[in-house]
């Protein structure tokens, strides 16, 4: 009998061979202990409902030959196997290289248990699974990333300066999940509106149906604008936002060149979740001077990016996010200073966070290639 206890996490939805060789390869360390997350923990952290509920993950995962046991966790997040690890004490704590985070690894240190990182590799013969591109595959909505001027779709901002917010569609060839700051939120509304795919209609018809659809009367937070746009409309879109909800025009740029050109020019990082009990209207500064610098840094941004002048794109693309953060400070901890100070280190000359209070990715700007970066495509039509 094998005295070592080997123990992995995971939501394990949308089960496939990949997880499988996973569990495989951690058994052979020892008696292998499965934390599974709630139904709950999923729509948490991904902002999607599983695939397959509690129950049936863990009656498919339990009855896997290399698992020695398999429970629901019942913490929430990505530490949501807390109360179980400290009880089954394992000597060993397996992820792979996706799931690997810095909470993780420090729990382990705390406990005492030996934390391994195993590479990503398929069964012998099979393709590399991913739950999360698997999913993606089967929604052709797009997402939107916001490149300058964010919150001047708010009118709370707006009203002292009017100005453009800058969007892109992305396509979904991966799912961005943890709250992204991608407008997951307003694409989820899409799906459940029009199914897996946008109609066929005006552009700017459907994101003015998906925006109200997303704010039914009564709505007291309104989901800004700029999400409905940036995934009904392709391309790049410049809205300029005067005191109310909705623009008072929509510029969109489709020129391939400019687009190609750009879209080289982002990398995404991961974060950690945000911290629970977040507040983003936590000591706003809203005033004039604070919008004025987000519409002069957004304008500035937009005319760098026709002339596709980097230098002049990375400057104002990280001093609209320096406004952002003016207005609303609570949307960057302090956490994250020492991440973007290691890609500046790496190249990075732009950089801002796509979800408030750090709850999705790290957008870099960078004309030398940024290995870990996650690249996006622009959705064109």
């Amino acid at each position: 009998m094998n005295d070592t206890k080997v123990f992995v996490s995971g939501c394990f939805d949308l089960l496939h061979a990949g997880h499988v060789e996973f569990f495989r390869s951690a058994a052979e360390f020892g008696d292998l202990y499965v934390s599974i997350g709630s139904d709950e923990t999923i729509e948490k952290l991904k902002d999607v409902k599983p695939t397959f509920n509690q129950e049936e993950r863990l009656f498919i995962i339990s009855h896997l030959k290399p698992v020695k046991k398999a429970f629901i966790a019942s913490g929430h997040g990505i530490i949501d196997f807390e109360n179980e690890i400290r009880d089954i004490r394992p000597d060993f704590f397996i992820v792979n290289r996706d799931g690997h985070t810095k909470d993780k690894e420090n729990i382990c240190k705390s406990l005492g248990i030996e934390y391994k990182i195993l590479e990503r590799i398929p069964g012998e013969g099979l393709p590399e699974r991913s739950s999360t591109e698997m999913r993606a595959k089967n929604s052709k909505i797009p997402y939107r990333i916001d490149i300058a001027g964010g919150w001047l779709d708010q009118p709370c901002v707006s009203k002292f300066f009017s100005g453009p917010v800058l969007t892109i569609s992305i396509e979904p060839d991966r799912f961005f999940n943890f709250r992204s700051g991608f407008a997951t939120s307003t694409r989820n509304k899409a799906i459940k509106l029009w199914g897996e795919k946008l109609p066929e209609d005006s552009p700017i018809h459907l994101a003015k149906i998906l925006f109200s659809y997303d704010n039914p009367p009564g709505t007291t937070e309104v989901a800004g604008a700029q999400d409905s746009i940036g995934i009904a409309v392709p391309n790049l879109n410049c809205s300029y936002f005067a005191g109310s909800f909705w623009p008072e025009k929509i510029e969109t740029i489709d020129d391939p060149e400019i687009l190609t050109w750009l879209e080289d020019k982002f990398y995404l990082i991961p974060l950690k979740p945000r911290e629970h009990e977040y507040d983003v209207y936590d000591g706003t500064n809203i005033n004039a001077e604070n919008a004025k610098r987000l519409s002069d840094a957004a304008l500035n941004c937009f005319r760098a990016i026709l002339d596709k002048d980097f230098d002049s794109f990375a400057k104002a693309f990280t001093e609209s996010f320096e406004a952002q953060t003016s207005l609303f400070p609570a949307t960057f901890p302090e956490w994250i200073n020492p991440i973007i100070e290691k890609y500046k280190a790496k190249g990075a000359r732009g950089w801002k966070l796509s979800g408030a209070g750090g709850g999705g990715y790290l957008v870099l700007l960078s004309e030398k290639p940024i290995e870990e970066g996650i690249k996006i495509k622009i959705r064109r039509k």
